[in-house]
């Protein structure tokens, strides 16, 4: 068990009334959520990737509780407190981003094999190694299935108000679609920002698309053609020709949450990623990078346009 006050605990011992979160929003964390502007705009973007890439694994689990665990014990590996930074354990022992007691995380490692992406042999001071981990130990201790998500956070840490805590930070963490969007989306682009979403992890495979159609992965036009498609909309298969179809925004537009963002050139169009608010894209970047979340502009891209897919345009 791990019963050790943690890098995050020891700041924010404040209690938090149990009452106070109630079923309704236990619950709700089992719903289809997506990050909201305060998950998008707080958590680095490869913690996030880890977060719903760890939660697949464990059938009820949502990536916002696990979120709100590494928010609460270390700001996302960002805490500066002792036991975070690599080599280092607090005066209880915790040590990295999940704060973990090294006979915790050795019990857990010994019952599961974590999936490759982090050290060798697995570290709890790795982010990709602590967060599977603590969703392994979640799964055990009663989150799989809903079972008792509250005992599965108070077996991480014996504390009332850390489960309130961890409930109510996860609840703000999550978002149905459009909270966390610049502007409302559409229905259809919902459902294919929700269908991205459940992608995430999966790796890159040139002229994948999906698991759906026999691959292990996709590549970007692949995965934005079956997000869309599962919103009823049918997206050509290539970059390029997405681009062509799709009804072109003014530059100076403001993106929505399910707007197609397109790279290169109009004669070559070579990447598409979905935009999925505050500044964040989901897509397959290429070889040997998994399904992600990304900002949709950095320094030296060659970004392009992006487009608004609708049923009346796309169909016909």
């Amino acid at each position: 068990m791990k019963i050790a006050l943690t890098a995050g605990a020891a700041l924010l011992a404040v209690v938090v009334a149990a009452a106070a979160t109630g079923q309704a929003l236990i619950s709700s964390l089992f719903a289809g959520e997506q990050p909201s502007q305060e998950a998008l705009a707080d958590i680095p973007g490869d913690y996030l990737s880890l977060y719903f890439e760890a939660a697949r694994s464990c059938p009820g689990l949502s990536w916002s509780v696990l979120a709100a665990i590494g928010k609460i014990e270390s700001d996302h590996g960002r805490s500066p407190l002792v036991g975070v930074a690599a080599g280092t354990e607090n005066f209880a022992g915790a040590r990295g981003p999940m704060q973990f007691l090294q006979s915790t995380f050795d019990s857990v490692v010994s019952q599961h094999q974590l999936p490759a992406g982090g050290q060798v042999p697995p570290s709890p001071w790795d982010p990709h190694d602590a967060v599977h981990a603590a969703a392994h130990y979640l799964c055990d201790s009663g989150a799989r299935e809903g079972r008792d998500l509250r005992a599965a956070i108070w077996a991480y840490n014996h504390a009332d108000w850390y489960v309130a805590q961890v409930l109510a930070q996860a609840d703000r963490y999550a978002s149905v679609i459009g909270r966390g969007a610049d502007v409302a989306p559409s229905s259809a682009a919902a459902l294919a920002v929700n269908f991205a979403r459940g992608q995430l992890g999966l790796p890159y495979v040139w002229g994948g698309n999906g698991p759906a159609a026999g691959h292990a992965g996709f590549d970007c036009s692949g995965l934005t053609k079956a997000a869309y498609s599962a919103a009823g909309v049918d997206l050509p298969r290539t970059a390029q020709q997405q681009h062509d179809a799709s009804p072109r925004l003014p530059h100076d537009a403001t993106l929505r949450a399910g707007d197609l963002v397109f790279y290169g050139t109009p004669a070559n169009v070579h990447h598409v990623g979905l935009y999925i608010g505050d500044g964040q894209m989901i897509h397959a970047p290429t070889f040997g990078q998994p399904v992600q979340i990304a900002p949709y502009r950095w320094t030296g891209d060659d970004y392009l346009a992006a487009g608004r897919p609708t049923r009346n345009e796309i169909n016909r």
